[in-house]
């Protein structure tokens, strides 16, 4: 097998790699996001769901994209501009967004200490 070859394929098989991991990210920021309720979005102060469904969604669309066409790098790609703005948005939402809301769908955080409910 010759070097330039086995570069081409462990370079595509890197780069398909990570596009799966950033889609699953993008899922589970799509999916979870379906799931809270629109109020409590909105009793967090964390924008509104519409808002969220929308960016998670789109980054959604873009991870599907960057998976199944298989693209490297460009504006779709997983390395791409998009790509990038993508996972950064889901990242922003399961990291920010998430445990708020989700905190406000359980009635708040009351009696919790920090190694959990007392």
């Amino acid at each position: 097998m010759d070097g330039k070859l086995m570069i081409t394929f462990v370079e595509g098989g890197v780069y398909f790699l990570l596009a799966v991991v950033a889609f699953g990210i993008e899922a589970w920021a799509f999916f979870d996001c379906l799931r809270h309720r629109a109020n409590a979005f909105e009793a967090v102060s964390k924008r509104t769901k519409s808002f969220w469904l929308g960016m998670t969604g789109v980054a959604f669309a873009i991870g599907a994209l960057s998976v199944f066409t298989g693209s490297r790098g460009g504006l779709f790609g997983t390395l791409g501009l998009f790509g990038l703005a993508a996972v950064t948005a889901a990242s922003v939402y399961l990291a920010d967004v998430r445990p708020a809301v989700k905190d406000a769908g359980r009635g708040g955080s009351r009696n919790t200490g920090p190694y959990g409910p007392w």
